[in-house]
């Protein structure tokens, strides 16, 4: 099990990034890449599970070791996947995610991508009252790499169609992206922020 990978960040693409760790580039599957734009050509630590298939072994990474608890808490549930998780810890709203959990609130939780009624029934059966202890630590690992995140304000003119492409490789559709992207069009982000925002609004009732 590789715990965590320290490097520098040399590639970002819709569902990955390239972690230079002393001259090996690590492919990593990441919820939102975009996130870690902050530390193009800058070393940093992701932490890292290693999901290992008859076909493939993948690493998938994460900010903060909260982040990664969750993602494999969620794979304790049949029918959710590394994608499906993925896709969950992406949004950023663990509170969110956990108060549906211990509420029995289905209608949210099938706003995921991959989550249906069975799957949501699932969630709350496996994790009602094994994860709520998660929301403290994962709301403030949120609010530090917000701070982080928010100080970069360039705006390129790729950013919103590689948000648009990250949104697609978490597994949303075309009829879910077009009802946010009018919003994200009237925005001036960076990449990470319109991944970030239209999340927010993809979760709203």
């Amino acid at each position: 099990m590789i715990e965590c990978l320290t490097g520098k960040v040399i590639n970002i693409e819709p569902e990955t990034v390239v972690v230079d760790v002393h001259g090996v580039g690590y492919l990593v599957y990441c919820g939102n890449p975009y996130k870690f734009g902050e530390w193009m050509d800058n070393s940093i630590t992701i932490y890292t599970y290693q999901h290992v298939r008859e076909d493939a072994i993948r690493l998938y990474g994460f900010f903060h070791r909260e982040e990664r608890r969750l993602f494999e808490k969620l794979l304790q549930v049949s029918g959710i996947g590394p994608k499906g998780a993925l896709a969950i810890v992406a949004a950023e709203q663990p509170e969110l995610v956990i108060k549906a959990i211990e509420n029995e609130d289905e209608s949210f939780l099938v706003k995921f991508p991959g989550v249906g009624k069975k799957t949501a029934r699932q969630m709350i059966l496996d994790l009602k009252g094994k994860v709520a202890e998660l929301v403290p630590s994962l709301t403030e690992t949120n609010e530090r790499v917000s701070d982080v995140v928010n100080r970069h304000t360039t705006s390129l003119p790729k950013e919103l169609d590689e948000a648009l492409e990250a949104l697609r490789a978490l597994g949303y559709v075309e009829r879910e992206i077009k009802k946010v992207q009018p919003l994200l069009e009237k925005q001036e982000l960076t990449t990470d922020e319109y991944i970030k925002l239209a999340l927010k609004e993809m979760l709203k009732s």
